[in-house]
């Protein structure tokens, strides 16, 4: 269920017009949504991953060293504070992808 709410918020480009794959295959794994622009992995984690940590963190391993970013956000966020996740997912987005201000890469005189 969390996921469908997800999508509902990202599919179509209606979030900020970011194309989101949704059940994307990356090698050997399906990961829950992806943006492919981005080299970015969206995971909703819920009950179905607390037996499973260490099949996560060899997955995260996998995708991140193909150079991928995985965020992560749980399914009762998702349910019960949607508005906060996509906040917050915007502001990842922001921060982690936002070229750097002309005046961080200048050379210093």
């Amino acid at each position: 269920m969390s996921e469908v709410l997800f999508w509902q918020q990202v599919h179509k480009g209606v979030f900020h017009k970011i194309d989101f794959d949704r059940q994307r295959i990356i090698g050997n794994f399906i990961v829950d949504f992806y943006v492919k622009k981005l080299g970015l992995v969206v995971e909703i984690d819920g009950s179905s991953h607390d037996e499973k940590q260490e099949y996560d963190a060899k997955r995260q391993k996998y995708l991140e060293e193909l150079g991928l970013r995985v965020y992560r956000i749980t399914d009762f966020d998702v349910k019960n504070n949607l508005d906060i996740v996509m906040l917050e997912l915007e502001n990842y987005i922001v921060r982690e992808y936002s070229e750097k201000p002309p005046w961080l890469s200048a050379t210093p005189p």
